[in-house]
């Protein structure tokens, strides 16, 4: 069975898209509000990937990737976040709080089916 990919987003155009594209792809992702509900559905759930979008105004973007990746037990789950391609300064942040993937909203779109299908074959 197919292992879900959390999603961090505050964009109805994205959570949209990404809702539209996962089902699409058959690959169950589930959409979380807060960094305390993310952190608590990662440790129930393990999930095979966590998606960030760093320009939520709502959801603690990079308090939630350090929160994540200084736990022990959620640390080695990969986090995608995506951003605007001009903000290189926020990039860096998200790398050094320890994002694995920062990539432009465009790039983020346009391989939206490959990055859930690549993530929802890693399973147990």
């Amino acid at each position: 069975m197919a292992k879900e990919i959390l999603v961090l987003v505050d964009d109805l155009f994205f959570s949209s898209k990404i809702a539209s594209t996962a089902q699409s792809c058959g690959v169950p992702v589930q959409f979380v509000k807060t960094k305390e509900t993310l952190i608590e559905r990662a440790k129930s759930e393990m999930p095979s990937l966590i998606i960030v979008d760093l320009n939520g105004f709502t959801t603690q973007p990079l308090e939630t990737i350090r929160a994540l990746k200084s736990d022990p037990d959620l640390r080695s789950t990969p986090v995608l976040a995506f951003l605007s391609h001009v903000q290189t300064e926020l990039k860096e942040k998200a790398l050094l709080a320890g994002c694995n993937i920062v990539i432009p909203r465009s790039a983020f779109s346009q391989r939206l089916a490959q990055i859930l299908s690549d993530h929802s074959q890693k399973t147990e």
